[in-house]
């Protein structure tokens, strides 16, 4: 990983609903964007938001099934964001 792709992953991570997101999808392993939803008392909009901020850093993964689309820890990433949370 170089610097800039490491600073993106970092980026990501410096917001409190990002932060609970990554955690409840630790141990989730995946889920849909209401679901993270409800777990963060979060809107359905905002969640949404901060999914797409953590998934083009990378540190998500998505994966569509059928009219659902589900969110979980990327596994090129996973060590990474392990030693991250590790930290908080």
């Amino acid at each position: 990983m170089n610097e800039k792709e490491l600073e993106k992953v970092f980026k990501a991570c410096a917001n409190k609903r990002r932060i609970a997101i990554i955690r409840y999808l630790k141990k989730e392993e995946s889920a849909p964007v209401g679901e993270i939803a409800s777990a963060i008392h979060l809107s359905f909009r905002s969640t949404s938001r901060h999914l797409r901020v953590l998934a083009s850093s990378g540190i998500l993964e998505s994966e569509q099934k059928g009219l659902t689309i589900r969110y979980g820890i990327s596994s090129a990433r996973g060590r990474i964001i392990n030693t991250i949370i590790s930290l908080l």
